[in-house]
């Protein structure tokens, strides 16, 4: 009887994550950006909090972008749960508008912790809905959604919003 032997699995590169799913694109996004807030929430220096609170907001532009663009467009036509979709985009709109405050300030003026916690709280928000048993990306998975096909199609959406640069810390 032969023993299984578990095959190393090769480095993801730029083109092989753009074969996984739309939902584990996304869902990395999730992660990527709680561990910016995280990062954010543990450091006193100001220049450390102003690199964090431009990271997470250009993760969450893309993010953002790449959502309404290609992924709710392709749910609201396959499952038609508008109160979802709209809901999304609503939740979109705020963290726009205390993205691009917190854009314009810095870590010295005194809001700017204020605003990122919130941002950081909306987004808690958010992704819990998104990723909740009957959410968003549960009533996909259950749809006729081609996941794989919009997985490429928002990969290839980044590379070209990133000017074709390699993400600092992006999960593809």
């Amino acid at each position: 009887m032969k023993k299984a032997t578990k095959k190393k699995a090769a480095p993801r590169s730029q083109g092989q994550a753009a074969t996984q799913d739309a939902i584990a694109l996304l869902k990395a996004d999730h992660r990527q950006v709680e561990e910016l807030f995280e990062e954010f929430e543990n450091t006193n220096r100001g220049s450390r909090k102003s690199k964090l609170a431009a990271q997470i907001c250009e993760a969450l532009r893309m993010h953002t972008i790449v959502e309404e663009e290609i992924f709710y467009p392709a749910f609201l036509a396959i499952a038609k749960e508008e109160d979802i979709h709209h809901e999304a985009i609503v939740e979109h709109a705020g963290a726009k508008n205390l993205i691009a405050q917190i854009e314009g300030s810095n870590p010295g003026d005194d809001y700017f912790d204020a605003k990122v916690k919130v941002l950081s709280e909306m987004i808690k928000h958010h992704v819990r809905e998104e990723e909740q048993r009957d959410g968003m990306f549960a009533k996909a998975r259950q749809s006729d959604m081609d996941l794989r096909g919009l997985g490429e199609a928002i990969a290839a959406r980044k590379r070209e919003l990133m000017g074709g640069r390699a993400p600092t810390r992006m999960a593809a």
